[in-house]
């Protein structure tokens, strides 16, 4: 293992010199900096994350608040945790999971104890309780979501809203001219959860748009729920020929309830889902739809909050557009009964 003891003498300076260059404590003229860069370069030399930590006053630790609560798909959840995980890896540092329910009290005890250089905090509300904190905490932090109010926040997600648009907007360009939304459970719009109200709002533009015959539906994460409300959705839109769905759980039970119901996806009813592209292809018939890029999401939110903490400007907005793959369960409105 190469010790800070070689670079300083392959680079021919003092090892507290190379100590200096590492840290940033003391200014090191810029021949002898590059001289000790390259050195480490050549001889593949890693300081030490815990020497680096006490020469730098930082932990190395960033927290990562995890939303462990109903109404929440924990697989999304979880890709986009080991993504956080694995790009804070590559930069040499390590994550602390905290717990929604933690909330603001979880948030001030880390801080205010010095385990963690920065914040990523998940499942955004429109108006969450905890951003009057983060702006207090003097700790950089990136929210994966989008508050009501983003200003003086960094902030990182999926664009839901073009995305709910994209998916309507698909639908009403196949010609189809009654359509719903399976949204989340019902205690997420409760809470005002940003990315489900966001696919309901760009999901409505397209709607208003095109003129079309619509409804919302919010939808507990069962079969049972599934099945009743496909029972539901063919008494009130009995002409129902497009359904968006933004509700993993219930995509695949949802398909089968309308089979038993006499409607066959896609050969009389189109369906496109918002979810992991896993998912959709895998599903029968495999569907068309707005993936959710949660290994981006996660990756790129480490990548803002490192930039933060080495003082450099980000972004305030970064949303990922949406990108609609079409599969096998959709068709045009006049070839809707034909097989």
């Amino acid at each position: 293992m190469v010790k800070i003891t070689d670079v300083a003498r392959h680079a021919g300076v003092s090892p507290s010199t190379v100590s200096y260059v590492l840290s940033g404590k003391r200014s090191i003229s810029a021949g002898t900096r590059e001289r000790v860069l390259a050195s480490i370069a050549e001889l593949g030399y890693r300081p030490h994350a815990g020497a680096r930590a006490l020469a730098s006053s930082r932990s190395n630790v960033l927290a990562l608040m995890i939303p462990l609560r109903s109404g929440i798909h924990v697989p999304v959840v979880m890709q986009i945790a080991v993504a956080v995980v694995t790009a804070a890896r590559r930069h040499d540092h390590d994550v602390l999971l905290l717990t929604q329910e933690e909330g603001v009290d979880g948030l001030r005890r880390v801080a205010d104890s010095a385990l963690v250089d920065a914040l990523i905090v998940m499942d955004v509300q429109l108006h969450d309780p905890r951003l009057p904190l983060l702006s207090e905490l003097g700790r950089p932090s990136v929210l994966i979501g989008f508050p009501a109010e983003a200003a003086d926040l960094t902030c990182i997600d999926l664009d839901f809203h073009a995305a709910g648009r994209e998916c309507a907007d698909r639908l009403a360009g196949l010609g189809h001219r009654t359509v719903a939304l399976v949204g989340s459970p019902p205690e997420v719009y409760e809470r005002q959860t940003g990315f489900a109200q966001r696919v309901e709002s760009g999901f409505r533009e397209s709607v208003r748009r095109h003129g079309l015959s619509a409804k919302v539906y919010p939808c507990e994460a069962t079969a049972d729920a599934a099945r009743a409300l496909v029972r539901r959705l063919l008494a009130e839109l009995p002409d129902l020929t497009g359904v968006v769905v933004h509700n993993e759980p219930v995509m695949d039970p949802l398909v089968r309830a309308f089979r038993s119901a006499g409607r066959r996806v896609p050969e009389d009813l189109s369906v496109v889902a918002i979810c992991p592209d896993e998912l959709a292809e895998h599903a029968e018939p495999p569907l068309s739809s707005v993936a959710i890029p949660a290994d981006e999401v996660g990756r790129r939110a480490v990548d803002l909050l490192m930039a933060k903490l080495a003082g450099e400007d980000v972004p305030a907005a970064t949303l990922l557009p949406p990108r609609l793959t079409t599969r096998a369960s959709d068709l045009p409105l006049g070839r809707i009964g034909e097989r």
